[in-house]
Order: C-alpha cells, then structure tokens, then sequence
C-alpha cells in the first residue's frame, strides 16, 4: 500500500545532486551564475535595464545559431543579467519575426518568451538559465525561416503620421475598429510615448479577445505582452505594442469591418449580451452545480447558447469563479477527449484571457472577455472534430483514478514513465497520486524539469506553463482533475532530452 509523502518537497533537494531518478543530469547549469528569485521577480519597478540593449539585441540578430549559445553564456559568465537577455529576447522577436500569415508558426518565438519566463521564474536557481536557453534557440529557427519567407523586418515609426498625445488614444480605436494597419501603427507608437501601461493595455485585451482568427493567439500574445513587460520595463514597450497591433490585425479576405465573417460574430453578439448582466454581477455566490450547468453547454451547445447560458447564470446570482471552473474543466476535457493541438490552444487562450480578466479594471471589459472564452471553446470543439475526428468519449468528471505501486519518488517515475506510453492512463494515475494526500507541487515541478529536459517546441513551453498555472486558478475541489488532465500533452520521462540540452552543456563546457 502506497505510504504518504510529506508535505516536504523532495524535488528540488533530488535535483540539487545533479539528477532526478534517472530524468536527466542538470549538473552542467552550474557553470552559469544562478538566477536569484529576487532577480527574475516580477517587479517593473525594479526593472531599469541599461542603455547597451541595442547591442544586445543585434548580438541575438547576428550571431549564427550554432554560435549564439555560447556567446550569450560568456557573457552571463560576466555579468550579463537575466533581465537584459529577457528583454533582448523579446525585442530581437518583434523585430524579426513577422506575425502573418497568422499569429502563430513562426511568430511562436516571441509568443514563448513569457511561457519561457513563467518556467523560469518557477524553478529553483540552479536551472533558471535552461529555458531562457531554450528561447534563445528557438529565435534563431523562427529568425531563419522568417528570411526564407521574404526576411520581414519591422520599419521604422512613419513619424509624420504619429497623432499627438491627447489624439492618441481615440486614433487608435478608430485604426483597430476600421482595421487600418498602417493608421493603428502610428496610433500605437503616440499611446506608446503618451499613456502608461494600464491604460494601454485595458485596449488590447479587448481587441485581443474580439475574434477567433488564429485560434486564440491574438489573446495569448496581449496577455503575454503585459506580463514580460511588467519583467523587463516599460522603456521597451513601443516596438512591442507596434508588433502586437500589427498582430491582432491579421485577417484573411476583405476588411472584417465591411463584412459579417464567422470568427466575429461572437464579439457582435457578446457585445449586445454583455450589456443584459446585471450590475453587481461580481458579488454572486460559487455554485458547483451552475458550474456544471455551464459545463453541459459547453459540450454540446453552441458559442451562442454558451454564452448566453454564462449569463442566465450570473443573473441569477452565481459568482464568476464558478464561470471560469466550467471554462478550466471545459479546456481540460478536450484533452482527454482529443490530445492535439487544438485542444491544447484550448488550455492556452483559457489562460491567457483569465489573466486578462483579472488584470483589467474595466467592469465592461471584464464582461467582454468572460464572454468571450465562453464563445470561444465551443469553437474549439467543434474545430477540433473537423479537423481530428470524433472526439472519445471522456468526461473530466467522471475520470477515475488508477492506483500506482506507490507514491514518493518511484510514483513519479511511474506517472512519468506512462506519459511516454499511454497518456490517458498516466492521467488516471496523476489523479490517483493527487488523491492519495501527494502534494500537487512535486508533480507540478516534476512536469517543469520534464519540459526543460524534453521539450522540443514553443507548445511544450506554453502548454505546461499555462496549465501549471492554472492548477491554482481553479476552485480546490476540482484541481486534481483539471491537473490530471494536462498528462494528456505534457513530456514523459522517456522521451529523448532535447538537442538543447546537449547543445547547452557544450557551451558551458571548460
């Protein structure tokens, strides 16, 4: 019979002696100066990076790719900050990786730079550096297929065109609603130079959410925006908020705003819907049973009766919270039912989007966006049905758990040891350890080192980075499930560690 675990995490003390059972040997890290958690923190007012940035930046631009690593690992041998290589990062993307056809592909290189920070921010010292490598890497791919697509490069700001301070605000708006590019590019710039950070991004979250193009990545990008800006300084935050104006504008065919297309019909209608909550609809009480109410709807009905049900619901009294856990449950389910990228993008727009609910401060916006992720993952399923097949016929609820040989360190390799196996059978036994008192956070850190050491592409970082986080953003007594659920995508142990790994310990050899 499996013995209890202490509430002692074990993990990091097994990891600090190079190893975990056999997953992989970090112990090469050790030749970078660790990352301090005072130092990846998320403070932006401790954020002031130096004016050598630029250099920085064309130092990621020019350096081969098979070079870059070991650049940048002398460099932070000399002091080189995690901060300024953050930022960096993020600059060289948006200013080499052209978001179209869609905001997704290649433009995963800056869209992984805050999944990659997350990862990094939640791991102990000793292995901060390793997705931040990974990132770094990663650019270097998107970077080369961007040339072979016609080597897009962001322009400078047409200056003639920037509107002045007090116009900016209302030039914007009027660009992104007329879906203007070249009019939001110079709007953008003015906001940039004008209005603070909050103000700013009240807008995008909105535009972020208002259509389903890109299978959610236009919500990713704006909540990933806000988030590695608040790390690396609002000084940077121009070339950023240029590139993600120029994102959420991707559409295919003639101008949206002369035409009634599918993926903008939720927004028209949700902006109409939105209006019909009433006013103190965020002092309602959690309800398990309109959470599963909502769950039911999500399943069968469509975008429009999702929502529509969100808000009979919340008139009705019911807290938001209880909206969101129909939502996490609804993301998760898809999992089980269809592992594949879809379902994954599921998991990530929920994420992005709740984030962006609880950042804003707009009770109009915050509507809008719960509305929103509502519509959206009906959308989800029925996509994924047209492209993958039919669904299995899975619940969240009614996953049961499949006991393991025991808990501790051996259930662990035995959880992770089936993910490379049989996904739905590593989830039923994630859940078994879960239930059985095992703390959430060794298999939540276990998953982490996983995709460092395993990981091969930007979802692995996004995907584990937004349903790790999640585990939390979701009401206790439905965690263990939504959590569970994730090993339907996350690494196994006995994948093959990724060629960064190799590379990585290459460069900080001597």
């Amino acid at each position: 019979m499996p013995t209890p675990l202490s509430r002692r995490s074990f993990l990091w003390n097994t990891l600090a002696g190079g190893a975990l059972w056999g997953l992989g040997n970090v112990g090469f890290l050790s030749r970078l100066r660790p990352v301090s958690a005072e130092e990846a923190r998320l403070d932006a007012r401790l954020v002031r990076l130096r004016p050598e940035i630029e250099p920085l930046v064309r130092l990621l631009e020019e350096t081969p790719r098979e070079r870059l690593l070991e650049e940048v690992a002398a460099r932070i041998q000399k002091g080189l900050s995690y901060r300024d290589v953050l930022a960096a990062l993020l600059l060289a993307g948006v200013r080499n990786v052209q978001p179209r056809p869609q905001v997704g592909f290649k433009f995963h290189a800056v869209l992984v730079v805050n999944s990659a920070h997350l990862a990094s921010i939640s791991s102990p010292d000793s292995l901060r550096w390793l997705p931040i490598f990974w990132a770094l890497d990663y650019f270097k791919e998107a970077q080369a297929q961007d040339l072979r697509e016609g080597d897009w490069r962001m322009p400078p700001v047409d200056e003639p065109a920037v509107p002045r301070a007090h116009q900016a605000r209302r030039a914007f708006q009027e660009a992104m609603e007329s879906w203007d590019e070249k009019a939001a590019d110079a709007a953008v710039a003015a906001l940039a130079r004008s209005a603070g950070a909050d103000e700013i991004f009240e807008l995008f979250f909105r535009y972020g959410a208002r259509d389903f193009r890109s299978i959610g990545h236009k919500a990713i990008f704006a909540a990933n925006s806000r988030r590695t800006l608040a790390c690396i300084g609002w000084q940077h935050a121009e070339p950023v908020l240029r590139s993600l104006a120029y994102a959420i504008l991707a559409h295919e065919g003639e101008n949206p705003a002369r035409r009634d297309a599918e993926p903008d019909r939720p927004w028209r209608r949700n902006l109409e819907l939105s209006r019909k909550i009433r006013p103190e609809w965020q002092d309602g009480e959690p309800s398990p049973a309109a959470a599963a109410d909502l769950l039911a709807v999500l399943r069968q009905g469509s975008d429009a009766e999702a929502a529509e049900k969100a808000v009979e619901l919340l008139n009705r009294g019911v807290s938001p919270r209880s909206i969101w856990d129909a939502l996490f449950q609804a993301a998760g389910e898809l999992l089980l039912q269809k592992p594949g990228i879809l379902p994954l993008h599921a998991v990530t727009t929920t994420n992005a989007l709740h984030f962006a609910y609880e950042t804003s401060g707009n009770d109009d916006t915050r509507r809008l966006l719960l509305l929103q992720n509502v519509s959206f993952l009906p959308l989800f399923r029925k996509a994924t049905r047209e492209r993958a097949g039919k669904l299995e016929d899975r619940s969240i609820e009614k996953l049961e758990p499949l006991a393991l040989k025991s808990l501790g360190p051996p259930g662990l390799e035995e959880i992770f040891s089936e993910v490379s196996g049989d996904r739905f059978t590593a989830a039923r036994k994630a859940l078994a350890f879960l239930e059985a008192g095992a703390p959430a956070a060794d298999l939540i850190n276990a998953a982490r080192v996983l995709v460092f050491l395993k990981g091969n592409d930007a979802h692995d970082y996004k995907f584990s980075s937004a349903v790790l986080e999640d585990y939390y953003h979701v009401s206790p007594a439905l965690r263990n499930r939504f959590l569970a659920s994730s090993f339907s995508l996350l690494p196994g142990s006995r994948e093959p560690d990724n060629r960064l790994v190799q590379r990585t310990r290459e460069a900080l050899k001597g």
